[in-house]
């Protein structure tokens, strides 16, 4: 399996000839090194509604003709803008045909602002996903605060890599994300959704330090990077 990491909170997973993209935000993202209209996938998904993580997700699956996955309300939402949809919930999990994803719970808002108008659209509850493949199993925490059921979620799966976010102010920050990992306990730690903009700015190679320190695995990414992941 290979992982590679767009910046943000956007990730794409690929195995054999086929692959799923996680929260595409490209347009508009300064550490970006692709553009959307690059990016060739077989699904997108989507952890909640912000529009650093939904950004490219309609054109993107509307130029490769292939489903959006997300929380009900958001899958409505995107199936306004044409993509195709397949809408699931909390607990649930959808068969790819070359991966499964199952969708856990993860602490944030999710809501579409439109300036225009002046108005907030409510967009379902925000998640993460965990994704089956290849007899892996790779998280993607979402935006999220910690909470405790994230031991739940990491006793209940052996986690192969843990994506997780650590830019604080709109997701937790990195004393809470070691807390997080401890508690998922994956093989391997990446840090996401940090540095992008100077209010989430992060030091990721200390968080790694840290988790090592912690008896645990990290792996700083810069986008456009590829993880190898063998089983």
């Amino acid at each position: 399996m290979k992982i590679t990491y767009h910046g943000h909170a956007c990730i794409q997973i690929h195995t054999g000839d086929k692959s799923l993209i996680i929260d595409p935000f490209l347009t508009g993202n300064p550490a970006a090194v692709l553009k959307a209209d690059s990016i060739k996938t077989d699904a997108v998904l989507l952890t909640h509604a912000h529009g650093d993580h939904i950004g490219d997700a309609a054109p993107i699956a509307s130029a490769n003709n292939v489903p959006v996955v997300a929380i009900v309300e958001l899958a409505t939402y995107m199936s306004w803008q044409g993509a195709q949809t397949i809408g699931m919930n909390m607990g649930g999990t959808v068969d790819l045909g070359f991966a499964k994803a199952k969708m856990v719970h993860a602490f944030h808002s999710s809501g579409i602002v439109d300036e225009a108008t002046k108005q907030i659209l409510y967009a379902g509850m925000p998640a993460g996903f965990l994704v089956f493949a290849e007899g892996l199993t790779i998280l993607h925490a979402g935006d999220t605060s910690l909470f405790s059921d994230m031991k739940l979620i990491g006793d209940r799966h052996k986690i192969d890599v843990a994506f997780v976010p650590i830019g604080d102010h709109y997701t937790m920050g990195p004393e809470d994300a070691l807390q997080a990992a401890e508690w998922y306990n994956a093989k391997l730690v990446v840090p996401i959704h940090h540095s992008t903009f100077p209010l989430i700015k992060q030091d990721a190679e200390q968080f790694v330090s840290q988790l090592e320190a912690r008896g645990l695995k990290g792996k700083v990414m810069a986008p456009g990077d590829d993880l190898h992941v063998e089983g």
